[in-house]
C-alpha cells in the first residue's frame, strides 16, 4: 500500500472488512474534498482521476490512479477568491463543468465555469456562466454526462425565493457550443418563490432548495431531483424548457430534512434515495440510506433502508455521522455500474456497502473506516464521496484533512 504524502494517524484503529485499501493520499496537504469526482481516461492512456474542494484555496485536483497503488497528483488548481468553493464537478469526454458557490449572496464569481482538459496538467478554460446576484450564491451541484447538458441546483439572479434558505433551484444548460453556455429550462418547488405562499419550515431548517440533479441516458426524458427539505421530486424533463413534477417522496416530518441524492436502478424499478447528516454528533440522526419501490413512478413507496451501526459506537467520535452521498452509476464509460450493490459513505461511519439483490433486506458486506486523518478538525475520518470506475476500484475523499483513498472490492 502506498502512504506517500499519507496523514494517517497511525495509533488510531483501521476497521476494514472485505475492502483492500490500496493507497492514500493528502494531496500535498490540501486534502478536504467535496463531492466531485470523475474519471477520464487521458489521451496518452492515463487515467486521471478529478476531485472537486471543499473550499478555498484550492479549487480542482486531478491525480493520475492508472496504478491505483501509486496515486499522483498531476495539477491542482486555485479558487480566485476565498470566499468561494468548488464543491461539485463533473466530466464529459475532454471537458468538465465546475460549480462555483460563494459563501454569501452578491459575491462573485459564483457559476458554471467549463474546461477543456485534454491536456490534464495545462486545463484551460472555455466559459463562465454567472450565476451570481442579490439572492445567488451560485452553484452548488451539478451533473455532466452526455456532453451536451448541464443539470444543477445553483441560485439565479432573477430568482428571488421566499426564504433565504431556498437559493437554489433547478437549472438546465445547453452546453453543445462549450463556448457559449445557455439555460434552457428551470423548475422551483412551488412555494419557495417570493411571491407564493411560503412553505412550512422543518424544526431543523435547512431549506427547500435543489440539490442533485441526477439524468441518465436510459431515461433522458427524467430527472431525479432531491430538494434537500423538500424531498425528491421525479421529474418530466423530455421538453427541457418545460420541466414537469410527475411525483414526490418525502421522509420528513417525521424525519429531518435535508435529501441528498435519488439514483434509480430502471431494470430492477427500484430508486435508491439519501439523506445527508448535517449536524455532529448525530444531532440529526437518522440519516439513511432508503429503498423505494418505483414500479409505479407517479406513487414511489418505501420499502427498506440499508442498516447502519448503533448510533451510540460512532455518535461522539467526532464530526458527522450518517448518510451522505453513494456511487451514482453515472452514464459515462468510466464508472462502474451495478444494480446489486450499493456503496455510499457516512462521514465518520467510513464507507459501507450494501448488497440489495433483495431490496427488502438490504445487507452490508464491506466496510472501511480509517483511522482520523493526521489535522483533521473533525476529530474522526469524515468520508464525503464515492466514486467506482470501470475497473472496479473504489475512490473516497475526506471532507477535511485526508484526501484520497484507493481501494479494491474483495466481495
Amino acid at each position: 500500500m502506498s502512504t506517500a504524502n499519507s496523514p494517517l494517524n497511525k495509533s488510531a484503529e483501521l476497521t476494514i472488512r472485505n475492502f483492500k485499501l490500496l493507497a492514500q493520499n493528502d494531496l500535498g496537504g490540501f486534502g478536504g474534498m467535496g463531492e466531485g469526482m470523475s474519471v477520464q481516461i487521458a489521451k496518452d492512456g492515463r487515467r486521471i482521476i478529478w476531485l472537486a474542494h471543499e473550499s478555498a484555496p484550492k479549487n480542482f485536483t486531478a491525480v493520475d490512479v492508472s496504478d491505483p497503488r501509486q496515486p499522483k497528483v498531476v495539477v491542482q488548481t486555485d479558487l480566485p477568491k476565498p470566499y468561494m468553493r468548488s464543491n461539485s464537478l463533473e466530466l464529459s469526454g475532454d471537458i468538465m463543468a465546475v460549480a462555483y458557490q460563494t459563501q454569501k449572496v452578491n459575491q462573485q464569481p459564483a457559476g458554471l465555469e467549463l474546461f477543456d482538459v485534454s491536456v490534464p496538467e495545462k486545463p484551460r478554460s472555455i466559459s463562465f456562466l454567472d450565476c451570481s446576484g442579490a439572492t445567488s450564491r451560485g452553484v452548488h451541484q451539478l451533473w455532466f454526462c452526455d456532453g451536451e447538458f448541464v443539470h444543477m441546483a445553483a441560485g439565479a439572479p432573477d430568482f428571488i425565493p421566499s426564504h433565504p434558505l431556498d437559493d437554489q433551484i433547478y437549472r438546465c444548460i445547453d452546453v453543445r457550443n462549450p463556448s457559449k453556455p445557455v439555460e434552457v429550462g428551470r423548475w422551483w418547488m412551488p412555494g419557495t418563490k417570493k411571491g407564493e405562499t411560503p412553505l412550512p419550515r422543518h424544526k431543523l431548517d435547512k431549506g427547500y432548495r435543489a440539490h442533485n440533479t441526477n439524468v441518465y441516458k436510459q431515461r433522458p426524458d427524467r430527472l431525479y431531483l432531491c430538494y434537500i427539505d423538500g424531498g425528491m421530486f421525479v421529474m418530466d424533463i423530455a421538453d427541457k424548457s418545460k420541466p414537469k413534477p410527475l411525483s414526490y417522496w418525502t421522509n420528513s416530518p417525521p424525519y429531518t430534512g435535508f435529501m441528498h441524492t435519488a439514483v434509480p436502478l430502471f431494470d430492477r424499478n427500484l430508486l435508491i434515495v439519501t439523506d445527508e447528516s448535517t449536524e455532529n454528533r448525530a444531532e440529526d440522526w437518522p440519516k439513511l440510506v432508503w429503498i423505494l419501490d418505483a414500479r409505479d413512478e407517479k406513487n414511489l413507496v418505501s420499502i427498506s433502508t440499508c442498516p447502519l451501526p448503533p448510533v451510540d459506537a460512532y455518535a461522539n467520535r467526532g464530526g458527522r455521522f450518517g448518510a451522505h452521498n453513494i456511487h451514482e452509476n453515472p452514464s459515462v464509460p468510466t464508472a462502474w455500474q451495478s444494480d446489486q450493490i450499493v456503496i455510499g459513505t457516512f462521514f465518520n461511519g467510513g464507507l459501507r456497502a450494501y448488497d440489495i439483490s433483495d431490496p427488502y433486506q438490504p445487507k452490508e458486506v464491506a466496510t472501511f473506516v480509517p483511522p482520523p486523518p493526521r489535522g483533521t478538525p473533525a476529530g474522526a475520518v469524515q468520508l464525503n464521496d464515492v466514486f467506482v470506475d470501470e475497473r472496479s476500484i473504489v475512490y473516497t475523499v475526506d471532507r477535511h484533512t485526508g484526501g484520497l483513498y484507493t481501494l479494491e472490492m474483495d466481495f
